[in-house]
């Protein structure tokens, strides 16, 4: 007989079974209209053809083109703006890049830059991190893509520098203000769930393409992590310890700087490591709006389908993420491993990084004056053995695993996603605006079908409604496969500390590099069509869900594991019957992450024959007449990653917090 303590514990899976036949009630009814009604007001647009919206966009863009240097809100303003954003890209790559005035190279040399950033890694982290940034520096040369690194480096320092001078004091004030705070947070979160395509088109309109516009798009993404931590590192500052500080007669700004300030100092660097790896993210796509670096590599490799130009590109974008990461992160323990390790080498420490300095300012000097020192020997050998070694496995795999790869394709494209597409493309488009809103009030509550209602409207007014569904439906196969992998590994990770341990410095890795680097293995097994950008979304998505599923099994009451297993429980049924259903409220967040994820991933997989919302906004980029359609679809993509996210986070906050009535 169960007990009042177990009554409540009954009702979220009651309600729970309730949600899941509701929605297969809205699935039958679905699937029976959709046999009557199908091809009838699907909302289909060929790919040259524009609607109203479209061409209204492509006239505002040809007006503000022909009235930049007239408007006066351009003039002193968006145009000012992008003068000083180019001023400080240029200044940047003329020291480490580009020539510089009067020189055929720039000011500091590969060997200087590489002295820098040995120095500067071990003076912020410590000799193991100095060693990894000079050999990773030097790789970047031997790869013979020197000068499109350091291009990418320039972009990224420059988003970073401009995103943490505002960031810092931002999140500084939000932290101590719950009013700034609650103004903030829905701007952040509108800015954390647009993928990062989006940033793009309108940011053109204003700045136009190049390195501005790019440096633009990336401090914009690339902000706020640097204010939701800062903040969240402020309030963190126990009460006490400010109280303690008040009592003794702090000032505000005082308590700031001597106390607030330091003692979050290790989070607020962490902070700084997030941003740098959005940014630099965020810079290899810019290479769509022109911006020089790494990325204009990847995406012209992709373009072409030259899997090796794009691997050896790609594989050093991964290496100065992984150096950027190092470096942030050793930075922000650098304080606390210094205190372990006692006092003896902190005595010294002073004085070897002013003889460090010292000679890495002869390093510099010698890069600056002599050619040698400054442009890197050598014809990029290395990138170039990298290179033919990737077109050798890519050929090999295409003819020796195509039987396989074919099999898998073809299960999942002709088992799955066509029939779903299908589903959404030739269904009215009322039809599956109605299922959307239903599907959205059953799982999240009648505020998140007020949210897909209106985005379902807005997403027709778009004009772009077919290319959305197929989008929709890629995005939706992607994410099943995503969740699927997600629960495997993480209850594995969750049930066995072990498992935790191997995987978990992987799945860390993975998530440092850019959205980018996913499409070029892929592109090689599986060639260039959609199913590319649904493995790679895969790749791209699972590791935030697998650590977020693991971390929920975790959380299980280890009691309740053993009480369950004294009752004679089996390891499937303990999985099943108890880590699980306890877990509900960390699976529905990893469905949102991994949606999220997932549906920035498939738009840039439009490079690699994805089609759909990805190719709009590509074509958008290198077609004049398409810019208007290609912002359509990047608004598309915005009310998808809207609906989707309030959806599935109404979702989960009804699972964690059982409703009362």
């Amino acid at each position: 007989m169960a007990t009042i303590a177990e009554a409540p514990a009954k009702l979220g899976p009651v309600r729970a079974v309730r949600r899941r036949v509701v929605i297969a009630g809205i699935l039958v009814a679905w699937l029976v209209l959709f046999a009557v009604l199908r091809g009838h007001q699907t909302l289909a647009l060929a790919a040259a053809d524009l609607t109203d919206l479209h061409r209204w966009f492509n006239d505002v863009n040809d007006s503000i083109g022909a009235n930049r240097n007239s408007n006066p809100l351009f003039l002193y303003f968006f145009n000012e703006i992008r003068l000083v954003i180019d001023n400080l890209v240029t200044f940047i790559q003329s020291l480490i890049s580009q020539p510089s005035a009067g020189r055929p190279v720039p000011t500091i040399g590969w060997l200087g830059v590489v002295a820098i950033a040995g120095y500067v890694s071990w003076a912020f982290g410590n000799w193991r991190v100095a060693i990894l940034a000079m050999a990773g520096f030097t790789f970047f040369g031997l790869q013979g893509l020197w000068q499109e690194s350091m291009d990418t480096l320039a972009l990224t320092v420059s988003a970073v520098f401009v995103a943490l001078l505002i960031g810092i004091p931002l999140g500084v004030w939000a932290g101590l203000s719950d009013r700034v705070n609650r103004i903030l947070t829905p701007f952040l979160d509108f800015m954390q769930t647009m993928p990062t395509f989006v940033y793009l088109a309108p940011l053109t309109l204003f700045f136009l393409i190049g390195p501005a516009s790019a440096t633009i798009a990336t401090l914009i993404y690339a902000a706020p992590p640097a204010i939701r931590i800062t903040a969240h590192a402020i309030r963190s500052v126990p009460e006490t310890t400010v109280e303690a500080a008040d009592s003794l007669g702090s000032t505000r700004r005082q308590t700031l700087t001597k106390v607030l300030l330091p003692m979050s100092k290790r989070t607020v660097v962490m902070g700084v490591n997030q941003t740098i790896m959005a940014a630099l993210a965020m810079v290899t796509i810019a290479a769509l709006i022109d911006a020089p670096g790494l990325g204009k590599t990847v995406v012209q490799a992709l373009q072409s389908l030259d899997v090796g130009t794009a691997f050896n590109a790609g594989l050093a974008i991964v290496v100065m993420a992984i150096v950027l990461d190092r470096v942030t992160t050793a930075a922000s323990v650098r304080a606390e491993a210094a205190r372990r390790s006692g006092s003896r080498f902190a005595k010294w420490r002073k004085h070897l990084l002013v003889a460090g300095g010292v000679v890495a300012a002869v390093v510099v000097y010698l890069s600056h004056t002599y050619v040698w020192a400054a442009e890197f020997p050598g014809q990029g050998s290395t990138g170039s053995a990298i290179a033919s070694a990737a077109d050798s496995v890519t050929t090999w795999a295409q003819d020796n695993l195509s039987g396989f790869t074919n099999a898998i394709r073809n299960l999942i494209t002709n088992g799955l996603l066509n029939p779903f597409q299908s589903l959404l493309t030739d269904s009215p488009w009322w039809l599956v605006g109605a299922v959307l809103v239903a599907v959205g009030a059953v799982l999240g509550g009648w505020r998140a079908g007020v949210t897909a209602g209106v985005c379902v409207g807005l997403l027709v007014g778009t004009g772009v409604w077919s290319d959305g569904m197929t989008t929709l439906a890629s995005t939706v196969v992607a994410t099943v496969l995503v969740m699927v992998f997600g629960v495997v590994v993480g209850v594995w990770m969750g049930r066995s500390p072990m498992a935790d341990r191997l995987i978990r410095p992987t799945l860390d890795a993975a998530q440092v590099m850019p959205p980018f680097v996913y499409l070029v293995p892929f592109l090689a097994l599986f060639g260039a069509t959609r199913f590319t950008a649904i493995v790679a979304a895969v790749v791209y998505a699972a590791p935030v869900t697998m650590k977020i599923i693991a971390d929920g099994i975790r959380a299980v009451p280890e009691t309740t594991v053993e009480a369950a297993t004294a009752a004679g429980s089996n390891t499937w049924q303990i999985i099943t019957k108890v880590q699980l259903p306890m877990s509900r409220g960390a699976l529905t967040l990893a469905t949102n992450q991994g949606l999220i994820y997932v549906l920035s991933m498939v738009v840039v997989g439009g490079l690699v024959g994805a089609g759909a919302l990805g190719y709009d906004v590509v074509a958008g980029f290198s077609q004049g007449e398409l810019y208007g359609k290609g912002l359509a679809a990047g608004l598309a993509i915005v009310l998808l990653g809207v609906m989707f996210d309030r959806i599935t986070q109404a979702a989960a906050r009804r699972t964690t917090v059982p409703s009362r009535g």
